[in-house]
């Protein structure tokens, strides 16, 4: 793949109401009380399965701050796979799964695993945050944002 076509920095100066405006939504799950760390799992997971290597890694990047730990990083694409993960996260993932690929929409299996754990606001939030990242990762892949290098450690 080429060079970024654009870059995110770019985006905010062409369009800064519609960069305050997705950046006002993709806040809310957070402010509604959802835990910070797994709403960062929920979008590197979407991010994954959208090809989005900027919010891949951005979103590892505020992961890392947030203190959740390497092995649920890293394994968040086989999270089915490995035992790190809660009901609650298994629960998001599955559901993060569904929304962004939407073949075939959300089962009511994966609906009914979510809404067993989560509660209907939390639930409404939660989707909030999918649809928003999956917003971001459409940004990050038509233009190509370059990602984040990791800062250096001091």
């Amino acid at each position: 793949m080429s060079h970024a076509r654009s870059e995110y920095a770019d985006f905010t100066r062409q369009a800064p109401e519609l960069y305050q405006a997705i950046l006002a939504v993709s806040q809310q799950a957070a402010k509604a009380g959802l835990d910070k760390q797994l709403l960062e799992l929920v979008k590197i997971r979407a991010s994954q399965i959208n090809g989005c290597a900027f919010c891949v890694q951005h979103h590892i990047l505020v992961a890392e701050k947030l203190g959740v730990s390497a092995d649920k990083i890293n394994l968040v694409v086989a999270w089915r796979e490995a035992p790190q993960f809660s009901d609650r996260e298994r629960a998001a993932l599955a559901f993060t799964e569904a929304l962004t690929q939407l073949v075939g929409g959300v089962s009511d299996a994966v609906y009914d695993e979510a809404r067993a754990v989560f509660s209907e606001t939390e639930l409404v939030f939660l989707t909030s945050a999918i649809g928003v990242i999956n917003l971001w990762n459409r940004f990050g892949v038509a233009f190509r944002w370059t990602p984040a290098e990791r800062p250096a450690a001091r």
